[in-house]
């Protein structure tokens, strides 16, 4: 399996709350309709939690900005994905969603990569 990370950073003129509700209410319900002609096997939403802990842990390690959230989508395999994404379908799709990232994700300062898992614990 090979995993998509991609950490999201808002536009500057929405809320967390905003940009969370979008993302899990708008965005989600249409990478769930893509998944099956881009062969995706897993879309995971990790959202930042408001807590006082986040700046506590940020200001022990002086650490940037956190993000907004995290998406992880996973694929069988390169080949696997660059299959789904070569047709015509998979590039309409792919299209769409880029489309709609734009609405509510600040994309030049949300990093994105492609690794493969190394489980340490469970």
């Amino acid at each position: 399996m090979i995993k998509l990370t991609f950490c999201l950073h808002r536009l500057p003129h929405l809320s967390r709350e905003a940009f969370q509700k979008y993302w899990f209410e708008n965005h989600a319900p249409l990478v769930k309709k893509h998944s099956g002609v881009l062969a995706i096997r897993r879309y995971v939403q990790m959202h930042s939690a408001t807590h006082e802990l986040n700046a506590v842990i940020r200001a022990g390690r002086n650490a940037p900005e956190m993000y907004d959230g995290v998406a992880e989508l996973w694929w069988d395999s390169f080949e696997t994905l660059s299959a789904a994404s070569g047709t015509p379908e998979g590039q309409a799709a792919g299209l769409e969603l880029l489309e709609d990232e734009r609405k509510f994700i600040d994309l030049h300062r949300s990093p994105l990569w492609f690794g493969e898992e190394k489980a340490i614990v469970g």
